[in-house]
């Protein structure tokens, strides 16, 4: 970053849409009336289903930062901008909130295709981007950036972390079929639950590798093939209205009882499934954060999220809620690190990004630490699908936890070189029971 700011940045900087000469661009940053942020989720579709959601946490976490005194006494405001228009619509508003609007720090968001498109603007626009629910390992192992930071896991442990509970429970599987949505998520998975199978099970036959166009209502075709295919173990990391409409319509035509099914990102869809969703299938939820977490670190911290939520919205949190908590969380960490370290002065775009690096902060679970590329570490939870007539729906049993260190690929390595490594013995050490 040079010492005199480019026309864009002055704009930001003067809050008031005021050029500010380039002489002036070695000041001390203001302390803002408001820290405005920027949160992208999907507000309409299918996917809106977790999206919605997030939106209603991240109202509610800035309504509880606020009434306690903002962050590092500076009141927060969020603007919410939705996905599902695309990638296109998606990184325009992202330059209209920073331009325009004075958004000091962007949040964003569920989409793989969103993350990918979006997280270089972290470079044009010189502000504090955290990724606060996408997966892929590709944004950190194909780029380094200064101003990005994803404040959860990401594809490599939520797709490992389920392999390895598969090769401890259910180890004599000799065939395997994939159907997941096409697009970068869906490949990605993919090709990172291939490389980990073969590494720790050498000889599984693949039968069938399904990719339906993203948004498929009718999984018709691809469940007859299934039936007539038999494959001991069906992997699926879709999410959203498309994994409940699978599980629906596989579970009519009783596909569960002839396949075991592994579904890393199940959590999210278990409340609306109630008691649609077959017992003892293999179920993840991109991170550590069930509702029935038998040994959260911190049990008020975990039970005063879930109860503040469930009170506002009359429903259960689901991961994407947490998510969004840990990138509000990881938020106030940051900033107060940021203000501390200038003895209270406020931080430059420049100063907030360094004090991200290395930043561990709370979740309602556990923490999270933010290594030097910019990568959260982020345990694992996985569990067997079982109804709970407490909850009206599905939850784990039989849980084990994978630590995030643990089934993350190192920092500079690709997940699936890293994956090849990895030796069967692995599986009996990686992870332990709760």
């Amino acid at each position: 970053m040079t010492a005199t700011l480019s026309r864009r940045e002055a704009l930001v900087a003067g809050f008031g849409g005021v050029l500010l000469p380039a002489t002036l661009s070695a000041q001390p940053a203001q302390k803002p009336a408001e820290l405005k942020i920027g949160v992208t989720t999907f507000l309409s579709g299918p996917a809106s289903v977790f999206g919605v959601p997030s939106r209603k946490a991240c109202e509610m976490l800035v309504d509880q930062i606020n009434a306690a005194g903002g962050i590092a006494g500076v009141p927060v405001r969020a603007t919410f901008v939705d996905e599902a228009p695309g990638t296109d619509h998606l990184v325009g508003e992202m330059r209209r909130l920073v331009q325009s609007e004075g958004v000091n720090v962007l949040l964003q968001s569920i989409s793989s295709g969103s993350c990918l498109a979006c997280t270089p603007l972290s470079r044009e626009l010189n502000k504090v981007m955290l990724l606060w629910d996408c997966g892929t390992q590709r944004i950190f192992e194909e780029n380094r950036y200064e101003y990005a930071f994803r404040t959860q896991g990401y594809g490599t442990p939520e797709v490992l972390a389920p392999l390895l509970y598969l090769l401890k429970h259910k180890p004599d599987f000799r065939t395997v079929a994939v159907i997941n949505q096409d697009y970068a998520w869906g490949r990605d998975s993919w090709e990172l639950w291939k490389a980990g199978m073969d590494a720790l099970k050498p000889g599984v036959r693949v039968v069938a590798e399904m990719f339906p166009r993203f948004g498929s209502t009718d999984f018709s075709t691809e469940i007859t093939r299934l039936l007539a295919l038999r494959p001991d173990v069906i992997l699926s990391t879709s999410w959203g209205g498309e994994l409940v409409t699978l599980i629906r319509q596989a579970t009519e035509r009783r596909l569960f009882e002839r396949s075991t099914f592994v579904l890393p990102v199940a959590e999210a869809s278990l409340p609306t499934l109630g008691r649609t969703m077959p017992e003892g299938h293999i179920i993840g939820t991109r991170g550590d954060h069930w509702n029935n977490h038998p040994a959260p670190a911190n049990p008020e911290l975990f039970r005063s999220f879930v109860n503040a939520y469930r009170q506002r919205n009359n429903e259960y949190p689901i991961y994407p809620c947490h998510h969004m908590a840990q990138a509000m969380w990881a938020l106030k960490a940051g900033v107060e690190k940021a203000v501390a370290a200038k003895n209270g002065g406020w931080p430059s775009d420049a100063e907030l990004a360094h004090a991200f690096r290395g930043l561990t902060f709370p979740t309602p679970t556990s923490t999270i630490t933010l290594r030097e590329d910019g990568q959260g570490l982020e345990d694992q939870i996985v569990g067997l699908s079982t109804f709970n007539a407490d909850f009206g729906f599905s939850v784990p049993k039989d849980m084990m936890l994978y630590k995030g260190e643990t089934v993350s690929a190192p920092v500079g390595q690709k997940s699936t070189d890293w994956l090849k490594t990895l030796k069967p013995d692995f599986v009996a050490s990686a992870g332990r029971s709760i």
